[in-house]
Formats: C-alpha cells, sequence, structure tokens
C-alpha cells in the first residue's frame, strides 16, 4: 500500500504530464474492452432479407400507405388515454366504497398502463407511431408517465434488445439471474427445478424492479447488462429522468394518500403494478423464451453468431394468436414480434398483412417461422421450457 501511495502522490504532484497518459490509458482500455467484446452475425444470407423487405416495400406501395400509424392507432390512443384518466379519477376522487370494486378497477388501471405501453408508447419509441418525429418523441415520452424512462428503455429494447436477440449478457432481456434460468447458457441453482411454479409470480414485481431499481442501476452505473452506454444523457434527459420519477410518485403515490388513504392506497398501487408486471412480462417472455427459439451463449473476445442478422430475428422470435383480432388490439400487435423484429420501425398495425409476405419469404429461403396458435398455446411452452432448463 505505501508504494502504491507513493506511486500515486509521485503522479499527480511531481508528474503532470503521467496523469494525461494514465488517462490515455484508461481511454485505451475501454475502447480495447468495446473491440474485445465484439458480436458479430457472420452469416451471409443477405438475398433474403433484401428480397423480403423488397417484398414489404412492394405491399406498402401498392396499397398506398405509410410505414407509420394511422386514425386505428390514433383513435386507440385516444381511447386507452380517455380510459386511463376515467379510472384514476374514479379510484382517487370518487372512491367507491366496496373494497373489490376499488381493487377491480385498481387491476384495470395495471391493464390500461401496459395497453398503453403496447401500443402508443413501443411505436413511439421506435420511431414507428407516425412520420413525425416529434410526435413520435411525445409518445415514447409517455412511459416517463407510467414510471419508467424513455431514454433508458431505448438503450434496453431499440439497442441491446433489438440488435442482440437473446445473446446471453447483451440482451438484458433475458437476464433475471439469479431468481431464473431461462436458457442452458445461464448458471443453474437446486430452486430453478420449481421455476415453473414460482415463475409467473415472480414476473408481478418485474414492473416495481424495472422503475424503482433497475432504471437508477442504469443511471449511475451507465451499463445496460455488460455493455456501456455509449449515447451520453443531454441535460434535458437528466431532467426528465428526475421530473419524470418524482411525478410518477407524486400522481400515483401522495395524491392518492390525501384522498384514499395510506394503507388503500399501498394496497391498490400494488395491485396495479403487480398486474402491470405480469402482462409485460408475459408477453415479452412469450416471444423469445420458449423452446422453439435459440439462445447464443457469449464469447470473449468475440460472439460470432452463425446466422445473418435478419435470420438470428427470426431463430429467436415466436409469435402466437396472430388469428385473434383482439388479442393484436390489446397488445399493440407484439404477438407479431417475428415482424416487429424484422421491420421495427413499421407501425404494428400493418402486422397481419405483413405477416403473410413474411412467412412465404422464409419458406422461400427455408427458415423455420416460429409460431403458435394461441396465447394458452405458447404459455404452456414457456412453462415447460421454464421446467426442462430448470430441471
Amino acid at each position: 500500500m505505501g508504494g502504491a501511495n507513493f506511486l500515486f502522490n509521485h503522479c499527480v504532484v511531481y508528474c503532470p504530464h503521467t496523469i494525461i497518459k494514465c488517462i490515455w490509458i484508461g481511454l485505451l482500455c475501454v475502447s480495447l474492452y468495446i473491440i474485445m467484446n465484439q458480436i458479430r452475425f457472420e452469416g451471409r444470407n443477405a438475398l433474403f432479407f433484401s428480397t423480403l423487405r423488397s417484398r414489404i416495400d412492394e405491399h406498402l406501395n401498392a396499397i398506398n400507405v405509410k410505414a407509420s400509424g394511422n386514425w386505428r392507432l390514433y383513435s386507440k390512443t385516444i381511447i386507452l388515454f380517455v380510459s386511463l384518466i376515467t379510472l384514476y379519477t374514479i379510484v382517487v376522487f370518487f372512491t367507491p366504497s366496496s373494497t373489490l370494486v376499488c381493487i377491480s378497477l385498481c387491476i384495470l388501471v395495471g391493464v390500461n398502463f401496459s395497453f398503453i405501453g403496447f401500443n402508443v408508447m413501443h411505436d413511439g419509441a421506435h420511431g414507428s407511431y407516425s412520420s413525425k418525429k416529434w410526435v413520435n418523441k411525445m409518445m415514447a415520452l409517455s412511459l416517463n408517465v407510467m414510471g419508467g424512462n424513455a431514454f433508458y428503455w431505448h438503450q434496453k429494447h431499440n439497442i441491446a434488445h433489438h440488435s442482440f436477440t437473446n445473446i446471453e449478457g447483451a440482451d438484458e432481456d433475458i437476464d433475471i439471474s439469479p431468481f431464473m434460468r431461462l436458457n442452458h447458457i445461464q448458471s443453474k441453482y437446486w430452486f430453478h427445478r420449481f421455476q415453473h411454479i414460482y415463475g409467473l409470480m415472480l414476473y408481478t414485481i418485474t414492473y416495481l424492479m424495472w422503475i424503482f431499481y433497475q432504471d437508477f442501476v442504469k443511471y449511475f452505473g451507465g451499463k445496460v447488462g455488460d455493455r456501456v452506454i455509449k449515447e451520453k444523457m443531454s441535460l434535458g434527459q437528466h431532467f426528465s429522468f428526475w421530473i419524470g420519477k418524482i411525478l410518477y410518485i407524486g400522481v400515483f403515490i401522495i395524491i392518492p394518500f390525501f384522498f384514499v388513504g395510506v394503507v388503500q392506497t399501498i394496497i391498490g398501487f400494488l395491485c396495479m403494478a403487480m398486474i402491470t408486471g405480469l402482462i409485460i412480462a408475459v408477453v415479452f417472455q412469450l416471444a423469445h423464451v420458449v423452446g422453439t427459439v435459440d439462445f447464443v451463449a457469449k464469447a470473449i473476445p468475440v460472439t460470432s453468431v452463425e446466422a445473418d442478422w435478419a435470420t438470428h430475428q427470426i431463430r429467436t422470435t415466436a409469435n402466437f394468436g396472430t388469428n385473434s383480432k383482439l388479442l393484436a388490439w390489446c397488445l399493440g400487435g407484439l404477438n407479431f414480434q417475428v415482424e416487429h423484429h424484422l421491420f421495427p420501425k413499421i407501425s404494428h398495425i400493418h402486422y397481419p398483412k405483413i405477416s403473410k409476405i413474411v412467412r412465404e419469404t422464409c419458406k422461400d429461403f427455408n427458415i423455420m417461422y416460429n409460431e403458435f396458435p394461441t396465447m394458452l398455446a405458447a404459455i404452456r411452452a414457456h412453462l415447460l421450457h421454464l421446467k426442462a432448463v430448470g430441471a
């Protein structure tokens, strides 16, 4: 320790140029770390995606529509926000005397939250809600109203998840360790043999963990998974982060304290948050954590993915219940996850039609298209997968 202190003091007091050298060495180490943790898609089936993209463009041009949303999405937005405001007003300012009714309304608020996230925020964050950037930004910021943060969602979802789907260490969506083992690559503990039993219950706390813990880990740690966030937050984004968190707590916790009561608010908030977490987690897990999709192990220095990017997206993603118009309306087309991962810039309202083109093109190029006929079938596949990797 004495030698280290002497060396540090010597560098600081007597060798200011050494400080500059240390900074350069530090920057070099960071650069080497980034280079040494590269992910490469080695597949050369570029003709598949170029053909598919060409066919999708031809389809949109033939029916003369933009890739972004239209009145169907905008009307859905109005319905969802009006229903949220109505439910909140009834619960907080005109609180029903029946406890069962109050709890039911709080659960509906949670359902409404998840539907806004799926339909409005999700399209806005991907820039597919509107052809106008400022409209997309406003819709993406609806996440801040619901306790999350649009900036970190972009880093976690748009960049990490969509670029490196189901790649261990890079895709944070498949990391619930050590509580659950989602693939054979992750570490295994004795309690994982029961994860297909307790898994759905554990999903109920994911929303609370997201808004009250994980966002702050990203904020202070500057990383998503094991990848350093390269984009720096602007002053406005810092302001938006803190103001969003404070307003969320104020609107959904502090104000109800005064009008409803502390205990009643805590119970109602937990009911809302738990149903939100359950719905969000289940929908995303059904798309990527089932037995028919692939997982890729992270390797140092370079993770080589055997498929090209588009083929990798199809191999690691599954659709479910695509024949149900109600399911597509509620989930913002996230039951068409294959189409979404291939074309995130296309609004979900177009997925039912372009899915036919994607299926046909996959067949032409002999690429497996993962799909479950119903949501219940996908849930069963998910639980069986949890049981298999935990056994």
